[in-house]
């Protein structure tokens, strides 16, 4: 038996052995994949019933594009019927994949915070090194950090209490730490708990209540409701020791004019 080819392309079709070769054992070619009269026919009755692009690559056991498919597919007029139940398994289909990627991103994202991690816990290791320790301090102070105007103690300021835990952790890793230099004070908005704040920093810094100032109301909150409830506010902590505040400003500076000599 002849086996005749008719090549159908994007734009029309052409017979490669004339229209006479139209017979039933003819094989038609789409986009260089050959196909039989009897899958086209199939896939066109599997659409006309309704079912889906996915369902009909299922029943059919071939993973033919979509393209190709819409093509076979694109005289076949749907119910009403038909055409509501492929648009909700498509939506279904699509919260689906939808979920699985957000799925597939967050165990990358684990993946790639886990090797993060493992090529950085040597180099986080050496903040027990007292040089090191002093360095990260003065490169948190030059940013976060500021003189008071008697210039006998800095102070530091922060809503983090993770940043407000290493400034404190680092203070005392560096120098000849003394508690009663230290005094604390809440700045909060004007419909925050007082109390409740100042429970939660004391809890944070180990500090005593006797070390800390009073409150201080930011005045253009008043009558402004706070929108972020997990705000606690920002706790100062002011340093009363010159000669600390001094030599972190020095290493900052020095630690500056070595980054600019190592780039000229």
């Amino acid at each position: 038996m002849v086996i005749h080819r008719i090549r159908i392309a994007g734009a029309g079709v052409r017979f490669s052995h004339g229209p006479q070769t139209l017979a039933h054992c003819i094989l038609l070619e789409y986009n260089n994949f050959v196909y039989s009269p009897n899958l086209i026919n199939k896939v066109r009755l599997l659409r006309k019933s309704g079912k889906t692009y996915r369902e009909i690559r299922e029943a059919i056991q071939l993973q033919i594009p979509k393209s190709t498919l819409s093509e076979w597919c694109k005289n076949i007029q749907l119910t009403s019927d038909h055409l509501d139940r492929i648009s909700r398994l498509n939506l279904n289909n699509l919260k689906k994949a939808r979920l699985i990627a957000l799925d597939i991103n967050r165990i990358k994202r684990r993946e790639f915070l886990v090797k993060l991690e493992r090529n950085n816990t040597q180099a986080a290791g050496r903040i027990h090194h007292p040089e090191v320790a002093k360095i990260a301090l003065a490169m948190l102070c030059l940013g976060e950090a500021s003189k008071s105007k008697r210039k006998t103690s800095f102070y530091f300021g922060n809503s983090d209490p993770m940043i407000i835990q290493i400034f404190l952790k680092l203070l005392k890793g560096c120098f000849d730490f003394k508690l009663d230099k230290i005094r604390c004070t809440v700045q909060c908005r004007a419909d925050q708990d007082i109390l409740a704040l100042e429970k939660f920093w004391m809890d944070i810094t180990k500090i005593p209540k006797n070390l800390f100032y009073k409150a201080r109301i930011d005045p253009r909150t008043i009558g402004k409701p706070t929108i972020n409830k997990d705000y606690r506010g920002v706790l100062r902590i002011d340093y009363f020791d010159n000669e600390v505040r001094l030599e972190l400003e020095v290493l900052a500076d020095l630690v500056y004019n070595q980054l600019l000599k190592a780039g000229s």
